[in-house]
């Protein structure tokens, strides 16, 4: 509000003392002093002016309407009242009635800025653009030093989406006034839309210079630390502005969020419980504690805060996708998908949640559309370069090395790109035992637990030191148990930040880290993206690139990546004489089932897969129907473990024209229970694209042939590289009619299966898949050779043991 001017009746003594009074901010003092001066001076319109002035101050903008109409018709063309007047009526929103009096002050005082740039403010709250970019040009005009006109126009074109203009007039204010930090806060936020990151942050650190008490712009800064993936430093800022502000809600949100991607679970949870505390309809952090809770394990406590997430906002999709990952966690899977499909339908170009609803049709047997949705998923993948699905998620759909590459790249450079947050090794002295470091959230039982338990204790003791760095819970079941005492230091680290685990792991000068987890549930790829070690790799939990070059490595063997396939892997390939490592000490069960026992008919050829459900499709569906109406009174056994899926593989098998009692579901058991349940079967049937792991190596174990048809992908050819392993090259096709044709003169030539089947059981003993120790001195040797090669200054290459 501009101080009403001079009147001439008026002593200079008594016209100082009420401006005094205004200046000062002591309004109700100045209008008693002009209300005892009104008895002198009745009809000065100053003096009404300066009242409707300090009314205005105190929040009476009626009373002061009043007093500036009052002033009017004793002095009409009186340019501050019409100016007073036409900014009141703004504040009360009265618009029309605001442009009017601006209008007629500057109708007084053409030139006057401070009515122009009034009116420019009015314009823009009513949306009329065009005539205030006019007016704040008008402003320039007539001084083209006004540095805050030159920053609203910049709000303007920001928010019509003219970013570039915006900045022009942005620079051009700071140029004006190097010290105004509004506008250089303007700039920070246009720099951070515009993803120019470290023009942000310099911007904003200009704004805490000048004044370092402004807790938005703490928070801007954190905000873009955070999508730099500076997460320390964005811990800093949002600490900050917590500071400068105690109940800033939005700053303790995105505080945990840094904490959630810094693997601080147990603070991440605190900062969401402290958001919602201070806001407590506060939707996205309820959401927020809901993920860290699943992340943390916890998923049926964090479904209950995502729940309310919905129940504050129903059409928040991020909400939605994390309770399709709390169901998905629980087992609750058609419960999962109808979440999925809720964030898909609200929105659809959500990053991965199409891969996230694909991948819970697949574990239902839902195949309903989908040919169209997997187009859609590869269109937006090779050509659109999108976050559209999930690496682990593809394995399972499509058999394509290159586009497999890309989606993994995408995903790993996005949310787990290379982190400078630890400076770079030095390389260590060279060690008396090369030190080797095992990181998995899966040393207990589980199938990498099963797998992996022999290696472990078979390490050459005179040349290796081995560690393992537990990632998930400590969970002391047998497995467990056999896995810490067969390792010479097992570290518990699954609550530690991924940076305190880096750090324990050049604290230890482990000289190769093997990553046993990859891009599954329980890995923590970003302590890899630290350098945990000098030397990185990747082995058996994730099939595939990891795509990035912080990873040197990957096992494999000359099947699983021909040399050709090179080319679709960022790492140097460790080639060894077979891939899969198995525990030599893992023998069969002592139980003897029979078909009764398992829900089989008396006679007729068992045909069996139990594999997961995800890695079922059409396809493969084709073939097993077209296997089953060529060997009369055959059945399959298959396994799934929710209700859902059973009707749609029966519906299925049905339409390819095939009983439904031929398709048979078999039960989840105890692992012993699961592995003599292979002795009653007869063949087993390879999925593809994901082929059989675990399971191919327990049933081949068990005396069940498998029949696999080899892909070009990693996944896809790990079913042959098994069967080779123990000498059955036979058992792997080509192409599926091929498999076909096995899988049927199998089952109608006894003789020929018979003759496969003690082939199988007289390499069990001397073929390399169960031999423990020969995969380790195998392993051994690479570990050996990539470990020479940094120590000679070389780079990693291929690796190729005999």
């Amino acid at each position: 509000m501009t101080t009403p001017r001079k009147h001439s009746r008026l002593t200079k003594e008594q016209l100082n003392s009420v401006v005094t009074l205004y200046s000062n901010g002591d309004y109700q003092e100045a209008i008693d002093q002009i209300k005892a001066l009104n008895a002198s001076y009745p009809n000065v319109p100053f003096l009404f002016n300066l009242v409707g002035a300090c009314y205005k101050e105190l929040g009476r903008s009626k009373g002061a309407l009043k007093m500036f109409e009052t002033a009017l018709k004793i002095k009409p063309d009186y340019f501050e009242a019409y100016k007073n007047l036409g900014i009141t009526h703004r504040d009360l929103g009265q618009f029309e009635l605001a442009v009017e009096k601006l209008k007629s002050s500057i109708a007084i005082e053409p030139n006057n800025v401070d009515a122009h740039y009034n009116l420019a403010i009015t314009y823009k709250d009513i949306n009329e653009i065009d005539k205030a970019i006019e007016s704040y040009k008008k402003v320039i005009e007539i001084n083209p030093k006004f540095a805050a006109a030159y920053n609203n126009l910049g709000n303007i074109f920001k928010e019509s989406g003219r970013k570039h203009s915006a900045i022009d007039y942005y620079e051009k204010a700071i140029e004006i006034n190097p010290k105004f930090a509004e506008a250089f806060n303007n700039l920070g936020n246009i720099f951070k839309d515009l993803d120019q990151f470290d023009n942000a942050i310099v911007s904003y650190k200009k704004v805490i210079e000048l004044n370092k008490n402004l807790h938005d712009s703490h928070y801007n800064l954190g905000l873009t630390y955070k999508e730099q993936r500076k997460l320390n430093d964005a811990v800093t800022s949002f600490n900050n502005a917590i500071s400068l502000k105690s109940d800033f809600s939005e700053a303790y949100n995105e505080l945990g969020v840094c904490y959630t991607l810094l693997g601080q679970m147990l603070d991440a949870i605190s900062c969401f419980e402290a958001a919602i505390k201070l806001k407590i309809d506060y939707a996205v952090a309820y959401n927020n504690l809901g993920k860290a809770l699943i992340i943390k394990g916890k998923a049926k406590a964090g479904l209950g805060f995502i729940q309310k997430a919905i129940a504050i906002d129903p059409g928040f999709p991020h909400a939605y996708a994390n309770l399709g990952h709390a169901f998905k966690r629980l087992k609750e899977r058609d419960q999962a998908l109808s979440a999925y499909e809720q964030a898909w339908t609200i929105e659809p170009e959500m990053n991965y949640i199409l891969g996230d609803f694909l991948n819970a049709k697949m574990h239902l047997s839902n195949w309903n559309n989908l040919s169209n949705l997997l187009s859609d998923i590869i269109e937006s993948l090779g050509v659109d370069n999108k976050k559209i699905i999930d690496p682990f998620s593809f394995m399972g759909l499509i058999d394509n090395p290159e586009l497999q590459r890309k989606a993994t790249e995408i995903r790993v450079m996005s949310d787990h790109p290379k982190s400078n947050v630890l400076p770079e090794i030095q390389k260590y002295s060279k060690h008396q035992k090369i030190r080797i470091g095992y990181f998995s959230g899966d040393f207990r039982e589980h199938p990498v637990g099963y797998l992996t338990a022999g290696l472990y204790e078979a390490h050459n003791r005179d040349h290796f030191e081995i560690h393992a760095f537990s990632l998930g819970p400590d969970t002391k079941d047998e497995m467990n148990l056999r896995i810490k005492a067969g390792v010479d230091h097992f570290h518990v680290v699954g609550s530690m930040p991924h940076k305190d685990i880096a750090l324990l792991a050049r604290s230890l000068e482990i000289d190769i880290a093997v990553d046993l987890a990859g891009l599954t549930a329980k890995s923590k790829t970003d302590v890899f993206a630290m350098s945990a070690a000098p030397i990185q790799m990747s082995y058996i939990g994730y099939l595939g690139t990891m795509g990035v070059d912080y990873y040197d490595y990957l096992i494999a063997d000359q099947i699983m990546i021909p040399k050709k396939y090179q080319k679709h892997y960022v790492e140097k390939i460790v080639y060894l004489p077979s891939f899969q490592v198995n525990d030599s000490k893992d023998l069969p069960p002592d139980i003897t089932l029979t078909r009764k026992d398992i829900g089989l008919p008396e006679e007729g050829f068992v045909f069996c897969c139990f594999n997961n459900t995800y890695k079922f499709t059409p396809t493969t569906f084709d073939s097993w129907a077209k296997i089953l109406k060529a060997v009369d009174d055959s059945v399959l056994i298959v396994f799934t473990n929710n209700e859902l899926s059973k009707t749609n593989l029966a519906k299925e098998i049905v339409q390819r024209g095939v009983e439904s009692s031929r398709l048979i579901f078999g039960d989840s058991l105890a692992r012993p229970d699961y592995r003599a349940r292979y002795r009653v079967a007869d063949l087993f049937l390879d999925t593809q694209p994901y082929n059989a792991g675990t399971t191919a190596s327990d049933a081949l174990r068990m005396g069940l042939p498998m029949v696999t048809l080899k892909g070009k992908s990693y996944q896809a050819r790990m079913g042959a590289s098994i069967v080779n392993a123990l000498n059955l090259p036979e058992l792997i096709t080509s192409t599926p009619e091929e498999y076909e044709l096995l899988a049927i003169e199998l089952a109608t030539n006894p003789e020929k299966l018979n003759t496969i089947k003690a082939k199988l059981n007289d390499n069990l003993s001397t073929a390399p898949l169960y031999d423990t120790k020969l995969f380790t001195k195998n392993l051994e040797s690479a570990y050996t050779q990539m470990h020479d090669r940094h120590h000679q200054g070389e780079g990693p290459e291929h690796i190729y043991v005999e």
